[in-house]
């Protein structure tokens, strides 16, 4: 399924209720490392009501690509170039409307997600070439849009202010070492996914739920040692690698589509394998390591 974010945030929260042991602070920003010698031991953070600390046995930093928790621990990241960025912007959705997520024509590839009752869309355009496309105004825009996806066409008129539009700025990096004494990085924190397929989220998932298989036992005996933090890294980096490796490949592909139609019997061929369009599916939405939570479930 497509879930936007905040629909799964709310549900991962209204999930958490079932644990009484589980604390979920709002409004609450993480600021920084609390350290014991070399050693993390939770967090500082900032809250409506002011500074506090938050202490803990393990410190997970699944903060995302901008990860506050990363950059005060002084990892090192690989970054890897990325040739595009991505201009997110939503439009109405009319009552018929393709089946298919990614459009391509007129030297533009635009996606389009169907959320019900609007169309979250995204306009692939060169890395850092906001400024230029915005130069050449917003009709260009809408004209480029169209080309590309001739269904949104009359949904672009409600598309009047940059304001509108919100830049991605497609980052792909990955973490030499994943943990520290007290911390591990997990997610985008541990290895920012690029947006081609979708996956980044669905890999942070992965890392959670094998972090919860690896750590949860020996957090409960009061027995956690830096080799359990590593068997995390040791188990989630090969396919977080692979994966990476081919968003590398898939996003050079998207940078030459710009400017090239592909082959139209290229395209006929991959709409007719529904085997293929089914495997490719659940490779990129289960990963390419699937995991399963070996811990027991609190049932309703």
């Amino acid at each position: 399924m497509l879930a936007p974010q905040w629909d799964f945030l709310n549900f991962l929260a209204a999930k958490t209720k079932r644990y009484p042991s589980f604390r979920l602070a709002m409004s609450t920003e993480a600021t920084g490392l609390l350290w014991e010698n070399d050693r993390v031991v939770g967090v500082a953070a900032h809250s409506a009501s002011g500074p506090l600390e938050i202490r803990a046995d393990v410190t997970v930093a699944c903060d995302g690509r901008w990860s506050v928790i990363r950059e005060h621990s002084g990892l090192p990241v690989r970054e890897f170039p990325m040739p595009i960025d991505v201009l997110w912007f939503r439009l109405p959705r009319s009552d018929s409307a393709p089946e298919t997520l990614g459009y391509i024509g007129g030297g533009q590839i635009v996606i389009a997600i169907d959320r019900g009752d609007y169309w979250q869309c995204g306009a692939i355009i060169d890395k850092g070439g906001f400024e230029a496309v915005q130069a050449d105004g917003l009709p260009e825009f809408r004209s480029r849009i169209a080309s590309a996806a001739p269904f949104l066409t009359n949904s672009l008129d409600s598309l009047t202010d940059w304001d509108q539009v919100k830049l991605l700025s497609v980052r792909a990096n990955r973490m030499r070492k994943w943990w520290l004494p007290g911390l591990l990085c997990i997610g985008d924190a541990a290895h920012a996914m690029s947006p081609v397929g979708g996956i980044g989220v669905n890999y942070a998932i992965a890392d959670a739920v094998a972090a919860a298989n690896a750590l949860a036992g020996p957090l409960q005996r009061g027995q956690l040692t830096d080799d359990d933090l590593r068997a995390v890294q040791k188990r989630r980096q090969p396919p977080t690698k692979v994966a990476q490796m081919l968003q590398r490949a898939q996003t050079t592909n998207l940078a030459r589509l710009r400017n090239t139609q592909p082959p139209l019997w290229t395209l006929r061929l991959l709409s007719h394998l529904g085997p293929v369009k089914r495997l490719l599916g659940r490779t990129v939405g289960l990963g390419l390591r699937r995991e399963h939570v070996r811990t027991v479930a609190v049932t309703d």
